[in-house]
């Protein structure tokens, strides 16, 4: 707590703060203000009510002080970032963001508020690092909607992709050691996410769907089309990392994709494409974009890598509560959640210093190119 003091302007609020950590990371049943003010031993939650709606303190600069802190106890130059976004499910219609729309974490539409997330992962653990609540179009244009939920005129719409890019630009900007950065669909298949990435310099591995156009030696094809046409010794049995029974294995197959002017000197692009074992029929298409010296195995390594960010929603859900908040206005939203990834962050380092091993495993091989008919597949 000691690095996030400066960040808050009087001594009520920095020690209610302390407090309210200390809940998150107490083992109490549910997590709200009446139970984390209980804890504190006060009387009521009108303290901890106060803290994340009406108290002094920059949570912006609490998410920054995280972020360092991060960097300095699990950073690696070969990090991830991660993006997904998560559901909050919510009752009545006055929580900033809230309205009936898909959530994954339910998997069905919800009436819930998503939030955009960005995690850092690396062998040495894996946590939450910064935070955006996604604001519906109905929530944008609607003044009265906004001025109850203390929404401020600066605040406009925002794409999912465009709060992602925000959160990365952070991150890079403050020299976090990261050199990829991995997403799922939603994000992947957006030209302008991939694009940003290219014009930063940074890695990434992002899944698309099966009708993703490529580019191709004689123009475009889908990508299921290329992955029917990848030849038999291009597909290689491999770990994308261990899981909670045991390594994850996949057959995968990774083709060079031709020079279209967008990668830029000393950086290639690769198709990777995922298959089960166990169901041929079930594939997963990436669109990725690296040095030109990364192996297939560091490919799919940058693709399993992923699944980190669901494990960080799961615990900091049901361990620092996460999910817990009762509150409705946009900035109290962010206070919460900013609080909860500190608690969160805690826990990882406190993990990594005792010896918890998050290394994922890899296999090391050196591809060599076939021929290309469309595109170069690794055999």
């Amino acid at each position: 707590m000691s690095r996030v003091a400066g960040r808050f302007g009087r001594v009520e609020p920095r020690r209610r703060a302390r407090s309210y950590v200390l809940g998150l990371l107490s083992p109490l049943a549910g997590k709200n203000s009446w139970t984390l003010a209980e804890a504190a031993g006060d009387v009521s939650p009108d303290g901890m009510q106060a803290l994340l709606n009406r108290s002094g303190w920059d949570t912006d600069g609490v998410r920054d002080d995280l972020r360092s802190y991060v960097a300095e106890q699990l950073g690696d130059p070969d990090g991830v970032l991660i993006v997904d976004e998560t559901g909050f499910l919510k009752k009545g219609v006055k929580s900033a963001g809230v309205q009936r729309q898909y959530s994954g974490t339910a998997g069905r539409v919800e009436n819930c508020q998503l939030g955009v997330f960005l995690a850092y992962a690396s062998p040495r653990g894996r946590t939450l690092i910064d935070r955006e609540l996604y604001l519906p179009t109905k929530w944008c244009d609607d003044a009265e909607r906004r001025t109850e939920a203390g929404i401020g005129a600066a605040v406009r719409f925002a794409t999912k992709p465009q709060l992602a890019l925000r959160m990365i630009g952070r991150a890079l900007d403050a020299q976090m050691p990261a050199k990829w950065v991995t997403a799922d669909e939603a994000y992947g298949s957006d030209s302008k996410f991939r694009i940003a990435l290219q014009q930063r310099r940074i890695g990434y591995v992002v899944a698309v769907a099966c009708r993703q156009k490529i580019p191709t030696e004689t123009g475009s094809a889908r990508a299921d089309a290329l992955a029917a046409a990848a030849p038999v010794p291009a597909w290689k049995r491999r770990s994308c990392g261990p899981g909670a029974k045991g390594e994850r294995l996949y057959d995968w197959a990774a083709a060079t994709l031709p020079d279209t002017g967008t990668a830029g000197h000393g950086y290639h692009r690769w198709l990777l494409v995922r298959r089960s074992i166990t169901d041929p029929a079930e594939l997963a298409y990436y669109l990725c974009y690296g040095p030109a010296d990364t192996t297939d195995e560091h490919l799919i390594r940058i693709a399993g890598s992923r699944w980190a960010i669901e494990e960080c929603f799961q615990t900091a859900k049901g361990q620092v509560g996460l999910d817990e908040y009762q509150v409705r206005r946009y900035d109290a939203w962010y206070r919460h959640i900013t609080l909860a990834m500190l608690a969160h962050a805690f826990l990882a380092v406190t993990a990594a210093a005792v010896g918890k091993d998050h290394t994922a495993a890899t296999t090391a091989s050196s591809p060599s190119p076939s021929q290309r008919p469309v595109v170069c597949w690794h055999t």
